[in-house]
């Protein structure tokens, strides 16, 4: 039996355009929500849930205090390919009462993540 396609993906390098393309089309269409570890620089996308690659991120040795969770939106350009909204992100604790990231420096930090491993906002198709 081969190998089913996984709904998340744990990335640590840049996805391949299909496996993107693929990924949105599964739940969304226009987009993909994902959680960033930005103390370790891993990014795992897809899913229907942000707790769901949270969860996953979780089991293979992240830290709470280093999840963010994001969306990504193919093909509005490198601007405004990202959301920094996600219902993980609302933690007092740390300061963010918000879905929103509100830290500029966590910000910055899935920024440059998002682009380097899922893409610019450039059209799949």
């Amino acid at each position: 039996m081969p190998d089913e396609p996984q709904p998340i993906l744990v990335l640590d390098r840049r996805i391949e355009r299909s496996e993107l393309q693929r990924l949105v089309q599964l739940f969304f269409g226009d987009m993909v929500k994902y959680v960033v570890d930005v103390r370790r620089r891993l990014i795992a996308i897809g899913g229907e849930l942000h707790a769901d690659a949270e969860h996953l991120l979780l089991a293979g040795g992240s830290r709470q205090a280093d999840l963010w969770g994001a969306n990504y939106y193919p093909g509005r350009g490198r601007d405004a390919c990202i959301e920094f909204t996600a219902l993980i992100n609302i933690r007092p604790a740390q300061g963010n009462r918000s879905m929103e990231i509100e830290d500029r420096v966590i910000r910055h930090a899935v920024r440059d993540l998002t682009l380097d491993l899922i893409g610019q906002g450039e059209p799949l198709a």
